[in-house]
């Protein structure tokens, strides 16, 4: 293969990466902003669920244990919808006590093991479709 193959080869590649980083940059510059934590005590919807985290967590024996109130629609497992993210790592669900949801609210408890974090800060997901809460716990 010639140099001057190489060469416009190496230039096309170059001017590809630019436009991918073009693009990149534009998707960032364009994205919605976060949006604020929901307030420990406040009633957040979230899709067609209703969740309150009620006090702010418990933190024994490396697990993390926040009490909520959930309810407003049909869900047979609604502590799956739960993730937490510790120091910057996710926080396995490790135990619930939340029933299958209906129209009442329910009170009960998700848990987290937060034995893999190095610092103290806890925040709180609920995701229900393309709806999102969080709440930060500590930090």
């Amino acid at each position: 293969m010639k140099t001057r193959t190489l060469m416009l080869l190496a230039l096309g590649c170059g001017v590809a990466i630019m436009l991918a980083g073009a693009v990149f940059l534009f998707q960032l510059a364009s994205q919605d902003e976060l949006s604020e934590p929901a307030a420990i005590g406040s009633s957040v919807t979230v899709g067609d669920m209703s969740v309150r985290v009620v006090d702010s967590a418990n933190d024994a024996d490396r697990v993390l244990s926040v009490q909520i109130e959930i309810g407003g629609t049909d869900d047979d497992a609604p502590a799956e919808d739960f993730r937490m993210i510790a120091s910057g790592r996710p926080a396995p669900l490790v135990a619930t006590t939340c029933p299958p949801t209906g129209a009442q609210v329910e009170q009960c408890v998700v848990a987290f093991d937060v034995s893999a974090a190095d610092g103290s800060s806890r925040v709180l997901f609920y995701e229900r479709g393309d709806e999102q809460a969080r709440w930060v716990l500590g930090g």
